[in-house]
């Protein structure tokens, strides 16, 4: 915050690039280091923001933090020389802001404050990507999560009116939820706004807009940090215990979040650029991770906190290695390509549940929740659905090296991906050794293993079908569904040329006067009938 401050000052703002990296070490600091259960207090009286740091918060704040340090480490390079460089670097820092703000915020008040600015600098980053094209993708992603951010709000207000003794930290909202009047309203507001946020059918249509049109590194924190406020904030607000369970809320979330999970692998298989392959690939995997904390819910099951925080967190890191490879391989010749495709290929593999990888092991850490016969073939389904996507985004990102055969990334390009390819593969088994979120040799023993890896081998072949007699599938435009805002766009174009015609018009002075006659003979006439 305090760099987006200096950001006022244009001399200082063009330095500004090179503590990209250096901007998140706090939060990275913090996550590994603060004690959970203090609140640190700023400001005083009701206009405070109060700031704790629990499980979940740590967890997505940590693997946020290094994905805005290697992000931040490739964009400081990527502004380099960029005459326009400056909303780059203050949409950066608001962006940071925000994303770091939600995951320690403990109060509603704070919590939507970070979550405005978090929406706005991320808005920003897609608008900085070029052509018309960024400037409709910033503005779907702007008007999506302002309409997002109305139903939050709704169920913030209803929240705090719920709270006794006129608290207002998240954790006694939530604790008081289930007592509510208006529980039911709140749940839904919070259930269709957060949704929203995370991309979820049928209102998922902003991703791959978005994601398409930012620059590199903008994608890469957007579609690994930011959107996962949502789900800090859904761990965060709903009270998963076992006296509290809502089937009725959340066995229909799950059911959309899993038919998400599977949209999502429809649509992205019919794509050949590899950033929008990425955004679909987002909206099944934000789907899928939807759908378990919808089981929670409907269980009242508390383990769901930790398990879809773990589950978010793997995904984070795993989401902006693949957006970082996106960028290294358009600058990279055959001759070095296979060095960047085959941990990108395990890395993408990892999202199907690949054995031995962190995505093995998120999986396994959501089982429980998915025990049900037809949720754990579900699961298992999604993940060959997964394996199939990511083997042809695989595909794709080979077809877009550039012709240069000994051609490399730039030294900070490359750096930065393969740090996080490091942490991708090695951050996962750290946490899973060090949080309540599973047993390790249960997660290792044949059973579990053989159970992770028979739906990345149905998944291979699917690919390998798919690759043959796939070329006959037309291909989906971008944002499926999402096309028909483009006729509702050119109506209310016209209708708005209409309306400014009309009020020139009717502001013109001939036509003032004349109706202001009209208006005091009128009212004349009826204080003459009254009397």
């Amino acid at each position: 915050m305090l760099m987006l401050l200096l950001c006022a000052s244009a001399p200082v703002r063009g330095r500004l690039p090179a503590w990209f990296a250096i901007a998140p070490l706090p939060a990275l600091a913090a996550a590994v280091g603060a004690g959970q259960g203090e609140t640190l207090t700023l400001g005083h009286s009701r206009f405070a923001l109060r700031f704790a740091l629990d499980t979940p918060g740590a967890l997505l704040l940590g693997t946020a933090a290094l994905l805005w340090l290697f992000a931040g480490i490739y964009a400081a390079r990527y502004v380099r020389g960029r005459e326009d460089a400056d909303g780059f670097v203050v949409c950066w820092f608001m962006t940071l802001t925000g994303s770091v703000g939600v995951f320690l915020v403990a109060d509603l008040i704070g919590f939507y404050l970070m979550l405005a600015v978090l929406s706005v600098g991320a808005s920003g980053l897609v608008l900085q990507g070029d052509g018309p094209e960024a400037r409709y993708a910033g503005a779907l992603y702007l008007g999506v999560a302002l309409l997002a951010e109305a139903f939050v709000l709704g169920g913030l207000v209803l929240l705090a009116q719920a709270t006794p003794g006129g608290s207002l930290l998240i954790r006694d909202a939530a604790a008081a939820l289930p007592g509510s009047p208006w529980r039911d309203a709140t749940l839904l507001l919070l259930l269709v706004g957060l949704g929203m946020k995370a991309g979820m059918v049928p209102l998922h249509f902003w991703m791959p807009h978005a994601y398409r049109a930012a620059p590199v590194p903008a994608a890469a924190v957007m579609s690994g940090a930011v959107v996962k406020a949502s789900v800090i904030a859904l761990v965060r607000f709903l009270p998963f215990t076992s006296h509290a369970a809502w089937p009725q809320f959340g066995i229909p979330f799950a059911a959309l979040g899993m038919f998400g999970a599977f949209y999502g692998v429809a649509i992205g298989i019919t794509q050949l650029e590899p950033k929008v392959v990425l955004a679909y690939s987002s909206v099944s995997q934000m789907g899928f991770l939807m759908a378990v904390i919808g089981m929670g819910l409907a269980a009242g099951d508390p383990a769901t906190v930790v398990a879809a925080a773990y589950y978010a967190a793997h995904h984070l890191l795993v989401k902006g290695t693949l957006f970082l490879a996106v960028g290294v391989v358009a600058l990279t010749g055959a001759g070095s390509l296979r060095l960047v495709q085959v941990p990108t290929a395990v890395i993408a593999l990892g999202l199907g549940g690949l054995p031995l990888t962190g995505g093995a092991l998120a999986k396994y850490a959501a089982k429980d929740l998915l025990s049900g016969d037809l949720a754990s073939w579900l699961a298992a389904a999604s993940s060959a659905a997964t394996t199939l996507l990511m083997l042809h985004f695989v595909r794709c990102l080979g077809a877009m090296a550039t012709t240069h055969y000994n051609a490399r990334a730039p030294g900070p390009f490359r750096g930065a991906w393969l740090a996080m390819v490091v942490a991708s593969l090695a951050v996962p088994w750290v946490l899973y050794l060090r949080i309540p979120v599973g047993w390790l040799p249960q997660a290792l023993a044949p059973a579990a293993l053989w159970s992770a890896l028979w739906p990345v081998l149905v998944g291979a072949v699917l690919a390998l079908g798919w690759s043959r007699w796939g070329k006959t599938v037309p291909s989906v435009p971008v944002g499926d569904i999402g096309g028909l805002l483009r006729g509702m766009q050119r109506g209310g174009a016209r209708a708005a040329r209409i309306a400014v015609c009309t009020d020139a018009f009717v502001r013109g002075w001939s036509v003032s006067c004349l109706t202001l006659l009209l208006a005091a003979l009128l009212f004349g006439g009826l204080l003459a009938m009254a009397v």
